[in-house]
C-alpha cells in the first residue's frame, strides 16, 4: 500500500531539462530508474500468512509413541521480497515533444496514467519556443558546427538590418502557411477572433511553421536567434539557420539549439539532472495537477457566467457529455493562452 501511495503521487505531466549531448531515451531511464528505486525501498507490506499443520515435541505432550499435531500459522516465503526480488521492475515513463541528441532544453514526459494526456499533448498544436545560435562563414553536411565542413564564405557585408529584412520575409512566408493550414474562413468571425487572441493553429499534419522569428544578438560571425514552432524538428531548425546564411549571400551553420518553452511547460518548470530524484518530481506533478484543476474550475465558471448572459441553463454535473466537452474544450483553449502568455514572457 505505501509504494501504491508513492506511485499516485508520480502519475502526472512534468518537465525536464535535457542537456545536450545527451540522447532522451537515456533521460527517460534515468528517471524511471530513479522512481523505481523509491518504489522498492517503500516499506512492504505485511507478508501473506497461511495455516500449516506442525509436530509438537513429544516431550511437551507426555506421550512417547503419540504424533501432536498444532495448527500454525506462517509467513508464505514465496511472496516475500527478499525471495522474490523487486517488486517494480518497470515503469511506464512517456515522452512528449522529443529532442535530438544535440539539443538542450525543455523536456516533457510522463508517468503511469498520465501517458493519455500526454498522447494529447503531443498531438495537440501547441506552440515551442527555441534559442538558436548561429556562425556565419561556414556550411555543413548536416548544418550544424560538428558537421563536414563543405564551404567556407565571407561574412563582412552581414549587418543587423539585412538578417532582420530575411528574418521578416521567412516569417511572412510561414505566415502565409499557417493561415492556410488553420483551416478556417478568413472572412469569418471566427478567424478574426482566432487571430486577435493569438490562437490561430493549423488543425491537420502540416510542415514546420514558424510563428514568430527574430534575431537577438549580432555579434560577428556569431548570432542568436529566437523562433516560435508548430511542427518542427530540430534538424529543420538548423537547417533554418542555414537558410538565414544563404539569404544573405553567406553561410551559416547552427552551433546550438536550446528550447526553452514546450506548452505551457518553460524553464522556470524544468527539472534539472540534480532534481530528478522521486521528491522533486512528485512536487512537479503536484504543481501540474493544481494547474489543471484551477483551469477546469475556470472553465466551468466561465461557460456558466456566459451561458447565463445568453439565457441558456446548463448543468454542470461532471458525468454529463455536454459539461465534459466544454471542460475539455476550454481547458485545451487555457493551455493555448497561458502558453502564449508564456512565449510572450519569454520572447519579450
Amino acid at each position: 500500500m505505501a509504494a501504491l501511495r508513492i506511485f499516485r503521487k508520480f502519475e502526472g505531466l512534468f518537465a525536464v531539462y535535457k542537456p545536450s549531448g545527451v540522447h532522451w531515451k537515456l533521460v527517460r531511464d534515468t528517471i524511471e530508474t530513479n522512481l523505481l528505486k523509491e518504489l522498492n525501498d517503500a516499506p512492504p507490506s505485511a507478508p501473506k500468512l497461511e495455516v500449516r499443520f506442525q509436530a509438537l515435541p513429544s516431550g511437551k505432550t507426555g506421550a512417547a509413541k503419540e504424533l501432536t499435531m498444532a495448527a500454525t500459522q506462517l509467513p508464505v516465503l514465496a511472496t516475500s521480497h527478499h525471495v522474490r526480488g523487486p517488486r517494480y521492475r518497470t515503469l511506464k515513463v512517456g515522452v512528449g515533444h522529443r529532442l535530438d541528441a544535440g539539443s538542450s532544453g525543455v523536456l516533457v514526459l510522463g508517468v503511469g496514467h498520465a501517458n493519455k494526456a500526454l498522447t494529447e499533448f503531443y498531438s495537440s498544436p501547441v506552440t515551442r519556443d527555441y534559442t538558436l545560435e548561429g556562425e556565419f562563414g561556414m556550411a555543413t553536411d548536416d548544418f550544424s558546427d560538428t558537421g563536414r565542413i563543405i564551404e567556407r564564405t565571407t561574412f563582412e557585408h552581414v549587418t543587423l538590418e539585412k538578417i532582420e529584412k530575411i528574418l521578416a520575409m521567412i516569417q511572412g512566408g510561414h505566415q502565409k502557411a499557417l493561415i492556410t493550414y488553420s483551416g478556417v474562413d478568413l472572412q469569418s468571425q471566427e478567424a478574426y477572433e482566432l487571430a486577435s487572441q493569438g490562437m490561430l493553429y493549423p488543425h491537420n499534419k502540416s510542415p514546420p511553421i514558424l510563428v514568430a522569428l527574430r534575431c537577438t544578438r549580432f555579434q560577428p560571425p556569431n548570432f542568436t536567434l529566437e523562433a516560435r514552432c508548430v511542427n518542427e524538428t530540430q534538424r529543420y531548425l538548423r537547417k533554418l539557420v542555414h537558410e538565414v546564411g544563404l539569404e544573405l549571400r553567406s553561410s551559416a551553420v547552427c552551433t546550438g539549439v536550446r528550447r526553452t518553452r514546450d506548452g505551457t511547460f518553460g524553464l522556470q518548470e524544468a527539472l534539472t539532472r540534480q532534481h530528478w530524484t522521486a521528491l522533486d518530481i512528485s512536487r512537479a506533478v503536484k504543481v501540474y495537477r493544481s494547474m489543471v484543476k484551477a483551469l477546469a474550475e475556470t472553465a466551468i465558471t466561465g461557460h456558466a457566467r456566459k451561458d447565463s448572459q445568453t439565457g441558456r441553463q446548463v448543468q454542470n454535473t461532471g458525468t454529463g457529455e455536454h459539461s465534459t466537452s466544454i471542460i475539455t474544450e476550454t481547458v485545451s483553449k487555457q493551455l493555448h493562452s497561458t502558453a502564449k502568455e508564456s512565449a510572450e514572457n519569454t520572447l519579450s
